[in-house]
């Protein structure tokens, strides 16, 4: 990992160090996603299937997972594995039913006005494959969909090299309120979702984390369908002071690094000691874990250990960068957190792992990545509820409000308009 002094490298130097380009902007990546689509747009199943089998099994033979496939993958997990997943989606339901809102209305001097919030019809989640298996992100995007009242939810995930689907991922999906399940990953299933096929329907939104090619499409098919987030490889900032334990640093660091060689990982500390302290554990931590290789290349690639001069420096490097996950190990992390003004979620101090948020806590792990939770909100219930203004105005209240509606509509050369107000009032007619 790269080593930054604010106080010798200046302040510009790690604030570049934390700003990341976002990989779907490669244009050779959106010419290829372009082509994808393409194909997906005009020839379909067909062309899901061969993408399946070029990508991801070379035996696949179908697209949707029938009841008979599901049922079985269900039981093969372990009881104790499905007690673990039903308790963490029990968690993400309680976590989100308080967010439910309802319809609203005001009737004041002969007017009405309002709300109407109604949930989505149907969804599509996405759920990463390939390098790991993600119950967990099912259910955190599944989850809150049901709870918000989405009906109609369907998911696609990339089979696995035999064209089977993971088991828990079955088990997370049945539980989650997914209605399909099918087995197309990448750039292809955003495509799939998008336009709808013969077997996959057309969906009203696309949510769910995913690679460049996913984020690329997501990107491309904005306004074909509505996405939640460009969810990209994830992404932690650890906030560290000299109270941190060195060892829960570079755990906390390594835990969202293992993802992906294109994952991030940024220590601000504001004590060398600590940072010394750290990368010597990260060294050894890493040394001990599978997947080292996609750590060592994720923090070589992406990581970087800064010391800043005091902690509201720390902290506005860390606002610099927006972080998906933002770790506050530091003596007083309530203080502190009154400071963070961009990251996907906050972890609160040093018995809190990023683990707990990934898994069991209850907010979404579907999260901002790359910068984009400065403007970027995580996965919530209103992701998947739309609003519909309504209005009523009686004769009285037209009459209150026509010399300003019409002299609004006149300014703006619109006669048709002053006309539907003139119209009402010179007859006399209710609303």
């Amino acid at each position: 990992m790269k080593r930054i002094s604010i106080e010798k490298d200046g302040l510009a130097a790690a604030l570049d160090a934390v700003r990341r380009s976002l990989p779907e902007d490669d244009d050779q990546l959106v010419v290829t996603v372009r082509e994808i689509i393409r194909q997906v747009r005009e020839r379909g199943d067909d062309a899901l299937l061969e993408l399946g089998r070029r990508f991801d099994a070379q035996g696949l033979g179908s697209i949707e997972v029938s009841q008979g496939e599901w049922d079985a993958g269900c039981a093969e997990v372990p009881m104790d594995v499905r007690n673990a997943l039903d308790r963490a989606h029990a968690s993400i339901v309680a976590f989100h039913e308080p967010q439910r809102r309802s319809t609203w209305m005001t009737m004041a001097d002969g007017r009405v006005l309002g709300q109407m919030l109604r949930p989505l019809d149907r969804v599509g989640v996405y759920v990463p494959g390939g390098r790991a298996e993600y119950p967990s992100s099912v259910l955190m995007s599944a989850a809150p969909a049901s709870v918000a009242g989405v009906a109609d939810i369907r998911l696609c995930t990339p089979a696995r090299r035999d064209g089977t689907l993971p088991p828990t991922v079955l088990y997370a999906a049945r539980i989650a309120g997914v209605r399909a399940v099918y087995k197309v990953g990448g750039a292809q299933a955003v495509a799939a979702m998008a336009y709808g096929t013969m077997t996959i329907p057309h969906v009203d939104k696309v949510v769910g984390p995913g690679n460049a090619y996913v984020c690329a499409a997501k990107k491309l098919l904005w306004g074909v369908t509505d996405m939640d987030m460009l969810a990209g490889p994830s992404e932690v900032c650890v906030v560290a002071d000299g109270s941190a334990d060195p060892r829960y640093v570079a755990a906390d660091l390594l835990s969202q690094a293992e993802h992906d060689p294109d994952c991030a990982a940024y220590l601000i500390t504001i004590s060398e000691a600590m940072a010394d302290a750290a990368a010597s554990e990260l060294d050894r931590q890493m040394a001990a874990l599978a997947r080292r290789e996609t750590l060592r290349s994720a923090l070589d690639a992406h990581g970087a250990i800064i010391v800043a001069r005091d902690l509201d420096e720390a902290l506005q490097v860390a606002n610099a960068c927006a972080p998906e996950h933002l770790a506050l190990m530091v003596s007083d992390p309530m203080g502190a957190l009154s400071m963070v003004r961009h990251a996907g979620a906050v972890i609160l101090g040093h018995m809190t792992p990023q683990t707990v948020g990934d898994y069991m806590a209850g907010p979404s792990h579907v999260l901002p990545t790359g910068g984009t939770a400065r403007f970027w909100s995580p996965l919530n219930v209103d992701t998947f509820m739309k609003k519909t203004s309504f209005i009523g105005y009686d004769a009285a209240a037209l009459g209150r409000a026509a010399d300003d509606l019409v002299r609004l509509a006149d300014s703006e050369g619109f006669g048709a308009h002053a006309a539907a107000v003139t119209e009402r009032v010179a007859s006399g007619a209710g609303g």
